[in-house]
């Protein structure tokens, strides 16, 4: 009897034995999962990252090229006035990326991804307009001066004017690509770029017509040829859907949001750019080309920045369009971490390498000006950091804090940077970007910590 009683007892210990095993088992399966389930997203970020930094670099590899160039064969006085034109670009740039881009960006990842070719086609044939607005207002502006003033010569200018279109498309494609999560497209759009600017100087400079005229040409052949393989790829679906038929109140919401950033486009060009014409206006345009020439050194980590702002602000955009807190701010959080790092080993690189690249590059024509490179090094990382909380704002659709904090950054340039110009030449401007700068980050962060006081609250009540 008592053997008949072990015996159950036994089998009850074996099956629950048994039963630990498979559901120990069972947990080590579900482990391996969750490991293999991280490892996956992880790779596939870091796969992203890749090809959106190997498309900012490559897209301004083609800039890099003509500057770098130019600077080596003309005079500082063309180079100068090539920068100048450039900062004029970059200004009307600003006011594009107000009308389109940024509304795109925002709008076609989160509340318009279920409508997006519709949306797209609508975004295409509006930047057709912006683009024809923007070219036709240079060409006047160019044809004015020329007729005035025939003896500043201001080539440059007329070559952006004749070629700004082409630029801002290629901007607007491979914005595209981003939105879609699709930067390995993008990438290619700039690799063709970056090709055909890199054979269009070398047939300029062989027939010897080099110039800041041509620099533009060449820059817009090159996007012209990117776009010419590329287009087709855009996701333009039934042609006979219209998207104003959806959404008849869309202009509306997209002046809503666009106007703060038009606005903010008008005060960005003070932050950094305005530099440009405040040594311009107090020294001369000799200075103008050595404060670009130490500039363009320190430009190439903002593209490391900006790949990462169009991977970043769709995903935030994503999560705030839905209501998914918890992410938006741990995706910030890692967003701004790795720009700190970043930043870090730049400023660290430049302080070893700067230098002999300098001197490598330019011929040795700007060697006097590497302490002015050390100190600029420290840029991108004030504006960096800046730049996470910027787009954390407009992902949460409050564009007017990122206005607020470039006015304040405008007003230190007035302020701070009209005497610095004036007392210290090119390196009281350096002085004065940095100060201009940290104006901007501190005023964000103003901004930035009443949006998350305003998560909290709804993270509380949820």
């Amino acid at each position: 009897m008592l053997k008949l009683r072990e015996v159950p007892v036994q089998l009850d210990m074996q099956e629950t034995v048994g039963a630990g095993q498979r559901t120990a088992e069972a947990h080590d399966d579900s482990k391996v999962e969750t490991w293999s389930s991280v490892m996956v997203l992880l790779a596939a970020r870091i796969r992203q990252f890749a090809y959106g930094f190997a498309d900012q670099t490559l897209a301004v590899g083609g800039t890099f090229l003509v500057n770098v160039v130019l600077a080596r064969t003309q005079s500082k006085e063309e180079y100068g006035m090539f920068a100048l034109s450039y900062s004029v670009f970059t200004f009307l740039s600003g006011l594009y990326n107000a009308a389109i881009l940024e509304p795109y960006t925002i709008y076609g990842a989160g509340r318009y991804r279920d409508h997006f070719a519709e949306y797209l086609r609508l975004m295409v044939r509006s930047n057709f307009v912006v683009s024809a607005l923007l070219s036709s207002l240079l060409l006047l502006v160019a044809g004015v001066l020329w007729w005035s003033t025939p003896h500043l010569a201001f080539r440059a200018l007329l070559g952006l004017a004749l070629t700004i279109g082409l630029l801002l498309s290629g901007a607007f494609l491979r914005r595209v690509f981003y939105v879609r999560r699709q930067p390995f497209d993008a990438a290619r759009i700039s690799f063709t770029c970056l090709v055909a600017v890199a054979a269009g100087i070398w047939i300029a400079i062989r027939a010897q017509i080099f110039n800041s005229f041509s620099a533009f040409l060449i820059l817009g052949l090159g996007w012209l040829t990117a776009a010419a393989f590329s287009v087709r790829r855009l996701p333009l679906g039934d042609l006979r859907s219209r998207f104003l038929e959806r959404e008849p109140q869309y202009w509306k919401e997209h002046w809503k949001y666009a106007r703060w950033v038009l606005a903010t486009a008008f005060v960005f060009q003070l932050t950094s750019q305005g530099y440009y014409w405040l040594v311009a206006a107090l020294l001369s345009v000799k200075e103008v080309a050595e404060l670009k020439a130490v500039y363009v050194l320190v430009a190439p980590i903002d593209q490391i920045f900006i790949a990462l702002s169009f991977l970043f602000l769709p995903a935030l955009s994503l999560h705030h369009a839905t209501g998914d807190t918890k992410r938006f701010l741990s995706l910030h959080k890692q967003y701004a971490l790795g720009i700190l790092a970043t930043s870090a080993i730049f400023a660290l690189a430049v302080r070893i390498v700067g230098t002999p690249l300098m001197h490598f590059l330019y011929a040795g024509k700007f060697d006097d000006l590497s302490p002015l490179l050390y100190i600029l090094a420290f840029l991108p990382m004030i504006m960096g950091f800046g730049d996470t909380m910027n787009n954390a704002l407009k992902a949460g659709e409050r564009p007017r804090f990122v206005f607020y904090a470039y006015v304040c950054s405008g007003a230190v340039t007035f302020l701070a940077g009209i005497p610095l110009v004036a007392h210290l030449g090119v390196r009281g401007a350096v002085y004065g970007l940095l100060l201009s700068g940290g104006s901007y980050m501190i005023a964000l962060a103003v901004g930035f910590s009443s949006m998350l006081a305003r998560m909290g609250r709804q993270l509380r009540t949820s």
